[in-house]
Parts: C-alpha cells; sequence; structure tokens
C-alpha cells in the first residue's frame, strides 16, 4: 500500500485525472458486456397495472401532483417584489401572456390564456418529467416468450400514451368550436361550414326565367357550398393531426432514448437527453400555438379572411 500511495503521489494532476477517466471507461464497457441490462421496453398501448389504472395515467397524476406542488410554492408566500422560484415562474407566465396576446390581441388573449396556458404546462411538464431516471426503467420484470428480460415501467410518459394527446385534441377542439359560436353567433357561425343560401338563389333564379345569372349564381353557391363542406372537415382534420403529432414525436423521442441508453449507456444518452428537452419545448409550444391560431381563426368573422 505504501508503495502504490508513494507512486500515486508521483504523478502529476493530469496523469491521475487521465487514469481515472480511462478506469470509468473500462468499467462502463465491462459492466455493459458483463451485466447484461434489461431489453428496452417498447409497447404503443399503455400498460395496465392495477385494473383500468395504466403507468401513464399514474404518470400524468405525478405530473399534476408536480405542477400543482410548484403553484404551491410559489403562491405560498407572494411577494411584491418577487424573487427565486417566484420570479422565474412569473418571468415564464409573462413571455407565455404577451405571446398569447401578440397572437390573439388584448380582447380576446386573456380570455384564450388559461386555455392556452394549461395545454402547454401539461404537455411539457409531462415531457421533462419523463426524463427523470426511473421513468420506462423500474417496474415488473416481464420475460417474453423469446425468453428475453424486458421491464413493465410503473411510470411512462403521459404523452406517449395516444389517449392523452386525444384528449388534449378534443379539449382544444371544444373550446375553439365554443369560442367561435359565441363570438359570431350560432347562424353566422354555422354558415361558415353550411353554406347554401347562394345554391337557393341560383334555383329561384332559375325558377324566375332568369336563367343565365341564375347558373351563374348556382355555379357560385356551389362553390360555397364544396368550401364550407371542406372547411368542416378540416376543422375534424385538426383533432387527428394534434393527436398523432404529439403522440408521434414524444414516442420516437422516447425510442431514440431507451436504444441509447441500451446501446451506448451513461456517456452518450446525456446529449440525447439535451435533444429530448428541446423537443419537448417545441411539441408543447406546437400544440398551444396551434390551439391559439385555431381559436383566433374561429373568432374571426368569415368576411375578415377573404
Amino acid at each position: 500500500m505504501a508503495r502504490i500511495r508513494s507512486w500515486w503521489g508521483g504523478l502529476g494532476r493530469r496523469r491521475r485525472v487521465g487514469i481515472i477517466a480511462l478506469a470509468l471507461v473500462v468499467l462502463i464497457i465491462v459492466g455493459s458486456v458483463l451485466l447484461r441490462a434489461p431489453l428496452p421496453h417498447v409497447e404503443l398501448a399503455a400498460e395496465p397495472l392495477f385494473g383500468p389504472i395504466t403507468n401513464t395515467m399514474l404518470a400524468a397524476l405525478f405530473t399534476i401532483i408536480v405542477v400543482g406542488a410548484v403553484c404551491f410554492a410559489v403562491t405560498r408566500k407572494m411577494r411584491i417584489v418577487p424573487r427565486g422560484l417566484q420570479n422565474i415562474v412569473e418571468a415564464l407566465l409573462e413571455m407565455l401572456i404577451n405571446f398569447v396576446d401578440d397572437t390573439a390581441g388584448k380582447e380576446y388573449g386573456r380570455k384564450f390564456f388559461p386555455v392556452i396556458a394549461t395545454i402547454f404546462v401539461f404537455v411539457i411538464a409531462n415531457a421533462w418529467l419523463a426524463l427523470i431516471p426511473g421513468f420506462m426503467t423500474i417496474g415488473f420484470w416481464h420475460e417474453t416468450e423469446e425468453g428475453a428480460r424486458t421491464i413493465w415501467p410503473f411510470l411512462r410518459g403521459a404523452n406517449t400514451d395516444i389517449n392523452f394527446p386525444l384528449a388534449l385534441a378534443l379539449v382544444s377542439f371544444i373550446f375553439v368550436e365554443y369560442w367561435g359560436l359565441r363570438s359570431q353567433g350560432f347562424s353566422r357561425y354555422i354558415r361558415k361550414f353550411f353554406s347554401v343560401g347562394g345554391l337557393f338563389r341560383g334555383i329561384g333564379q332559375i325558377f324566375r326565367g332568369k336563367i343565365r345569372s341564375g347558373l351563374g349564381t348556382l355555379f357560385s353557391g356551389f362553390v360555397d357550398f364544396f368550401a364550407g363542406f371542406i372547411e368542416a372537415i378540416s376543422e375534424l382534420v385538426r383533432i387527428l393531426s394534434l393527436t398523432v403529432r404529439l403522440f408521434g414525436n414524444m414516442t420516437a423521442g422516447e425510442i431514440l432514448l431507451l436504444m441509447m441508453i441500451f446501446l451506448i449507456p451513461w456517456v452518450v444518452p446525456s446529449v440525447f437527453y439535451g435533444l429530448e428537452l428541446f423537443l419537448g419545448f417545441v411539441q408543447a409550444l406546437i400544440f398551444a400555438g396551434l390551439t391559439l391560431v385555431f381559436l383566433v381563426i374561429a373568432v374571426t368573422p368569415r368576411e375578415e379572411h377573404e
């Protein structure tokens, strides 16, 4: 031991750091080869844990608890001059409020803000909390028919369960239609999708003997009716597009991260963690931003679109 201490003490600082780094690399390689980790679990459907309760439900509940705890910590002792966590949260909310106001205007910005902020915070919190060590790696041991060992995780990112993106897309759709009906009135808003006035006017002109003008009015009425039909279809397609965009991107990112952890543990996955943090922010911004744009379109009269 004395000789080892003497030898170690005689080494320079750079050589010590180099030897420690080399030893860590060797341990990582040997550990990856000798200690077989369970195969990464990749499953599109959420896994039920306790009856109808799935791991994505538990993850969503965990997200709600964490967000609620942060809100409680911020508002428990609020100061006129914010400091610490209150300062950070207020700065983020101010940026989000400015984003909504710049897009929707002062009249509707504060009315739309609760919905937009809730969607944004829920999506980004789901994405970032799913990067905590333990998500997708701690759970029930499971052996496949081929004899491979996998894990049925206790917690799995809620954004990777298609039911949660679908639920958010339905919430977005309901609020868009609600504000469209409230701001424009039922008859005016519905005419955007079912415009049949031109058809009836054209038919009436033909029956009165105005064949030429009646055919022109009938043709333009048919165009308006077809455009309204396309508009109605596009409203429903938004549900699918919002759902698939969030579900597909978050699931692909999670699968990539799991594969990197399994193939090259500890070192390379840290790069992909950074990418996943950025991806979670982008997906939350896109989902909330598209909802905001749809809301602005819904409350804008059709004449202004044209």
